[in-house]
């Protein structure tokens, strides 16, 4: 019960935000949405440091001084695979209006689902692999630390379920459609980390390059999507300071309850 509970924080954190759309009349400022992008961006950094490629590492302790192998190469593949993911989904960023990836006729709505609902993969993935570890009995996972990745994720999936909803109704859409989107935008990861805990003999094995891998996935979608965009319009610290609180906020969860 406590391993599906802690599947499903991420997902509420998402959907909390969406739900934002019931109270809020119109899309967040400018300046609030950078810096809720900026700290979505700093939990995700320190999550892939603390809770993924330290522990890749450490787990790859009797390698000597290769130690860092598999977590390398998991970051590389990481990396990789959101790049070729990035190239054959279409997909529309926030404040866009070019899309990326192949043409397709899909609604403006629509891409900009796939686009959360493509870098909350490597989210889902990263809380599925360390659940994973913790059922294996693996003594460097802790029911602690684990709840500290899946809270962390959760806190930055709240800003995001927000700027999925609110947009959507700004557009004219209904506040319950646009609350549905902005939940549904979620729920690639409880489904991506239940696949993973069902792998759970297949994955141990390779749990440094998973680990690792998923670091690397978020450290893209972080470069790649949510940097840029907090970036995006007038010059400001607000993104900055966002991403220090995120940053902060995240290791000292993983460091207290880790």
């Amino acid at each position: 019960m406590k391993i599906m509970i802690g599947l499903l924080i991420p997902f509420l954190g998402t959907t909390l935000g969406a739900g934002s759309v019931f109270f809020l009349k119109d899309a967040l400022r400018p300046g609030i949405q950078k810096g809720l992008l900026g700290f979505a961006s700093g939990v995700m950094v320190a999550a892939s440091v603390w809770s993924l490629l330290i522990p890749a590492i450490n787990f790859s302790a009797d390698l000597g001084e290769l130690a860092f192998f598999p977590a390398a190469i998991g970051f590389a593949l990481g990396i990789l695979f959101l790049l070729e993911m990035d190239r054959w989904i279409p997909h529309l960023h926030l404040n866009s209006e070019e899309p990326e990836g192949p043409k397709s006729r899909l609604k403006k709505t629509t891409m900009l689902i796939l686009a959360v609902t493509l870098h909350n993969i490597p989210e889902g993935m990263a809380v599925g692999v360390v659940f994973a570890g913790l059922l294996s009995g693996e003594e460097m996972i802790s029911f602690s630390g684990a709840l500290a990745l899946a809270v962390g994720i959760a806190i930055q999936n709240f800003p995001e379920g927000a700027i999925i909803s609110l947009p959507l109704k700004s557009e004219g859409g209904s506040r319950g459609k646009a609350f549905v989107y902005g939940m549904l935008s979620g729920i690639v990861e409880p489904v991506g980390a239940c696949l993973t805990i069902l792998l759970t003999g297949l994955v141990l094995p390779f749990l440094p390059y998973l680990l690792s891998f998923a670091a690397g996935a978020m450290i893209y979608v972080v470069v790649e999507e949510l940097l840029p965009e907090a970036s995006q319009g007038e010059h400001s610290n607000i993104s900055t300071i966002g991403f220090a609180l995120g940053f902060l906020i995240m290791m000292i969860l993983d460091v207290a309850l880790g």
